[in-house]
């Protein structure tokens, strides 16, 4: 009998560094720039991208020294993933966090890292970098992403 993969008998405090690293699906989504609605919470989408995102590998160019280059870039933790309410909900930390299964396009299920974007779900070339727009216009680049809650 086989035994679990790690994401469906671990919790994500459990994961080794290694196995959280690679529930990332590479799609690219939190490293767009979101709007929210101070009144309501509500959280929109660009397609405005983070400086370090490579927009054709939707991977950081500098992951390890990111948050020196942007200081506010959030480098998910467990808890965090427990509280931030715009993980898209094809992420695979928000999956396991919810206890639901990865889609067959993650990487983990189909073993191939660009299936996610062979099946629509990453940024890859959809995006613009956040050096190339004023922060005024930031509301002209909203998008709705396959997938997102509504």
């Amino acid at each position: 009998m086989d035994a679990k993969p790690f994401w469906k008998a671990k919790t994500l405090a459990q994961m080794t560094e290694a196995e959280w690293e690679s529930l990332c699906d590479g799609c690219g989504r939190c490293c767009l720039n979101k709007l929210e609605d101070w009144d309501t919470g509500e959280i929109a989408w660009t397609n405005i991208a983070c400086r370090l995102l490579d927009g054709h590998t939707c991977r950081c160019k500098d992951y390890e020294n990111r948050q020196a280059t942007v200081p506010d870039c959030i480098g998910l933790t467990p808890e965090q993933v427990e509280t931030i309410t715009w993980l898209p909900p094809t992420c695979g930390y928000r999956l396991v966090r919810e206890g639901a299964d990865l889609y067959w396009w993650h990487p983990l299920v189909s073993g191939d890292p660009n299936t996610v974007h062979e099946a629509g779900v990453s940024v890859r070339g959809s995006t613009v970098s956040e050096a190339d727009v004023d922060v005024e216009e930031f509301e002209d680049y909203l998008v709705d992403w396959p997938g997102e809650d509504v």
